[in-house]
């Protein structure tokens, strides 16, 4: 096993997943980002599916908002408090993240980032040129 995998597995531990049947119409009413090959479906959201919310003072605290990505829990990440480096580091590292679990990263606002996993679909985009 390579350092890569070593990495991988520390992220983003491999989870046998539960799978569930879908009936025709379930299958038809799942979004294209979401429907399968097959009709089995993995079940891995579960109801109480959490955002959190960081306004980190640190790069260190990048790594408890990892913590949280793991447990396929999203993030909203408003980096305001941070120095511009610490800013671009924390970035750097939580995309490292986001690329382990599959998941995705996207910036919602001025210094301001939502981090998913793959276990939660993000729809849509926000344009942040100015339109004047």
């Amino acid at each position: 096993m390579n350092i890569l995998d070593k990495m991988k597995d520390f992220i983003a531990p491999e989870v046998e997943d539960e799978t569930i049947e879908l009936s025709e119409d379930e299958a038809k009413a799942l979004s294209e980002y979401e429907a399968p090959k097959n009709k089995a479906v993995s079940s891995r959201v579960s109801g109480d599916t959490k955002m959190v919310l960081f306004e980190p003072r640190s790069f260190e605290e990048s790594e408890e908002i990892a913590k949280h990505l793991k447990e396929r829990k999203a993030a909203v990440i408003n980096l305001h408090r941070l120095p511009p480096e610490s800013s671009q580091r924390s970035i750097d590292f939580l995309t490292g993240v986001i690329f382990a679990l599959n998941g995705s990263i996207q910036k919602v606002g001025a210094n301001v980032i939502l981090c998913a996993p793959s276990s939660i679909g993000v729809d849509g985009e926000i344009n942040l040129d100015d339109v004047d």
